[in-house]
């Protein structure tokens, strides 16, 4: 007897529980949509001055893309030189990139980060003292 209870309220319970999940339970449907025409970014370039730990950190966003992307970033130095260029590639799904130098051994000036994609170039510009 006891054991035809019991199955009876774990049989209760279990029910019970499956109501449960199907009542609160998300349809990804009904959610706001974020579709990628929502969530378009321009392409752009910053770039923070870390003193305190002797870094230079740029980052370049764009939309995210569902296949590699390939960018040039290119550091120019006050005097106009190309101090280091690097191609690097952002891979699927990835919506930013980020290059950093240390401070030190780099000449006081206005430099410039630039990102060339889609042969289309975006710079920002920081100053050294």
């Amino acid at each position: 007897m006891k054991i035809k209870v019991r199955m009876k309220m774990i049989k209760y319970l279990l029910s019970f529980s499956l109501f449960l999940s199907l009542l609160f339970a998300e349809n990804i449907n009904t959610i706001q949509e974020d579709t990628i025409e929502d969530s378009i970014v321009e392409p752009k370039v910053d770039c923070l001055i870390l003193e305190d730990e002797n870094s230079i950190i740029c980052k370049f966003e764009l939309n995210r893309q569902l296949e590699d992307e390939q960018i040039v970033v290119q550091w120019i130095a006050p005097n106009g030189e190309i101090s280091r260029s690097r191609d690097l590639i952002i891979p699927p799904g990835h919506g930013s990139i980020y290059d950093y130098r240390y401070i030190d051994g780099r000449e006081p000036g206005q430099w410039i980060f630039k990102v060339i994609y889609k042969e289309k170039e975006y710079t920002t510009q920081f100053e050294l003292k």
